[in-house]
């Protein structure tokens, strides 16, 4: 173990924070005499995050920073839910009450939720009335929903007005900062920070600001907080700033840094190699992954799905090659609500992301850096044991009423973490499957057992063998396996993508060895392609839980990295 030196820096990525008590000029909801903004559940799984439990996650994980005794707290974007107004200047309120009653310092970076482009945009979402029916409310006057309420609460701003609420969160200097510097210098007013960027037939062009800043809040520690936020111009005519006037951030990150900010890596270069000189400890961090936080174990679905949000998302090799040609040697990213450690480049000189996952989605989590000699110890905070807001089922059983529908799981559920795993089932259901799975496919596994999927692959003679086989392989009986319901298959499938060894607890062990064993005996490389059979598919799809399991047994709560130019990581037990 290194020896421990300087103060722990915590890091709470894609909060997503929902003001489930703020004023949206709408009633909403009262239960148990309190009055709320309940968003519908009919929205929530069809989203990759949860939206009222936000709240409470946020609590608690601030609740868990405090009882640590961490003054330092990095919110790696997506601290809102889509940037509203109101929900904004909650949330100030909030860290303002931390900082004043805890000491607490956090220093702020924006997501593709909490700012859009110069000027902003609207959103419209749907909130539940006091009987659970649907009531879309929106910060668009031209809204054409059947009986919206309109509200400019519900806007989300634009550079530089939406850093406003968060000014005091790192965006600008500070007295007790002992160094604050952007990439444009030491000054922090707004017009000194910005950078031209254009539409790629040069027709629409933009002085747009980067929010980007390096902080030394502790003697030797440098914090590089870096917006990778990119608004592109379209081409086209368009009115100045608006919405449509821009790609959305969403799917650019470090792709198109390289591009349209490239100031920012040479930035990282002088910065990097003021640190050496000057014996500073340099901690990364972005909202969006430098490396592919999955490391590889995702090729199935580009093969399977096409160009998914993963795929999308996925950074390039040469964004590494940049960094690692920067000399930097370690990177924080939210935006995937993803658990993960994955590095890139020689031991002498090697760049290491580690991927912090949501307070929202599973495996909701938070972590936690103790700077060392010569490296950093990084840890993991979960908060899967965390206690529901009971006022919640409730609001959601009067919604399932009114559509008359049957409850799902997930209002039942004992704690956060089973909540979330229930919304990831939820997910396949309303999300992956009409928006990701080819039609034919879901028709055949939606209500199949695994006794109906190997049928797919061989003959009844050879099922049974194959079911024998399996049970044998895995500690279950063959009448266990082949009643097993595929839909929990693909959902356990999903968990294990996103939460890697965080997902290990939550599924028992006879359960992953037939995972293993559904791999070993159907799966195929998607370098294979698929030939647009079902049973193609499913080999694809199965064949991927080997490079799930590999990367979630290989994984650890409790890391260390070493920074020196001989750095390697070393795993924890």
């Amino acid at each position: 173990m290194l020896k421990r030196s300087e103060p722990s820096i915590a890091v709470i990525a894609d909060a997503h924070f929902h003001d489930l008590e703020g004023d949206f000029d709408f009633p909403g909801m009262t239960v148990d005499g309190q009055r709320m903004m309940v968003r519908s559940w009919a929205e929530t799984r069809q989203s990759t995050r949860v939206f009222n439990e936000s709240a409470r996650a946020l609590s608690v994980a601030l609740d868990a920073v405090r009882e640590r005794g961490i003054r330092h707290v990095v919110l790696l974007g997506d601290y809102t839910d889509d940037g509203q107004r109101q929900t904004t200047a909650s949330l100030r309120r909030i860290l303002d009450r931390h900082a004043s009653e805890h000491g607490t310092a956090f220093y702020a970076l924006p997501g593709n939720h909490d700012i859009f482009g110069p000027t902003g945009r609207n959103h419209t979402k749907e909130f539940l009335d006091q009987d659970g029916a649907g009531v879309w409310v929106t910060s668009d006057p031209a809204s054409t929903a059947e009986g919206a309420v309109v509200t400019q609460r519900m806007y989300c701003e634009g550079y530089p007005s939406g850093l406003g609420p968060m000014a005091a969160y790192g965006y600008f200097r500070k007295p007790d900062y002992l160094h604050w510097e952007t990439p444009f210098g030491l000054a922090d007013d707004v017009e000194s920070r910005r950078y031209e960027v254009a539409s790629p037939d040069g027709s629409n062009r933009y002085a747009l600001m980067d929010a980007s800043y390096l902080v030394e809040p502790e003697p030797g520690i440098w914090l590089l907080m870096i917006d990778a936020n990119v608004f592109e111009p379209r081409d086209g005519t368009f009115e100045g700033g608006q919405e449509a006037a821009f790609v959305d951030s969403t799917a650019a990150g470090w792709n198109a840094m390289l591009r349209l900010k490239p100031f920012i890596v040479s930035w990282i270069a002088d910065v990097c190699a003021r640190a050496e000189v000057l014996g500073k400890t340099v901690l990364a961090f972005s909202h969006y992954p430098a490396l592919d936080p999955f490391d590889g174990a995702t090729g199935a679905e580009r093969v399977l799905f096409g160009e998914t949000n993963v795929a999308r998302r996925t950074p390039r090799e040469a964004v590494a090659d940049a960094l690692l040609g920067a000399g930097l040697a370690v990177h924080f990213s939210g935006h995937l609500h993803v658990e993960g450690v994955t590095r890139r480049g020689p031991a002498a000189r090697q760049i290491t992301n580690v991927a912090v996952p949501s307070l929202v989605a599973y495996p909701p989590a938070f972590k936690i850096i103790q700077p060392v000699n010569d490296g950093i110890v990084v840890d993991t905070v979960e908060l899967q044991a965390a206690a529901l807001d009971p006022r919640l089922a409730p609001a959601y059983r009067r919604e399932t009423e009114q559509l008359a529908e049957a409850d799902d799981l997930a209002f039942g559920a004992e704690d956060y973490g089973a909540f979330l795993r229930a919304h990831k089932l939820a997910l396949v259901h309303h999300r992956y499957f009409p928006k990701e799975w080819p039609q034919d496919v879901v028709n055949r596994v939606s209500k199949a057992t695994l006794a109906g999927i190997c049928a797919e692959f061989l003959d009844a003679d050879a099922a049974a063998h194959t079911l024998h086989a399996l049970a044998n392989a895995c500690g279950m009986s063959s009448e266990q396996i082949a009643a097993c319901r595929m839909i929990d298959v693909i959902a356990d499938w999903y968990c294990l993508r996103q939460a890697a060894h965080l997902a290990l607890p939550a599924i028992p062990q006879e359960q992953l060895r037939l995972y293993r064993a559904l791999s070993i005996n159907f799966g195929r490389a998607p370098e294979t392609g698929w030939d647009g059979s079902v049973a193609g598919f499913l080999s694809i799809f199965l064949g991927a839980f080997a490079a799930f399991l590999d990367r979630a047994e290989n994984g650890a709560r409790q890391i260390e990295i070493t920074l020196q130019r001989d750095a390697k990581e070393v795993v924890c037990p």
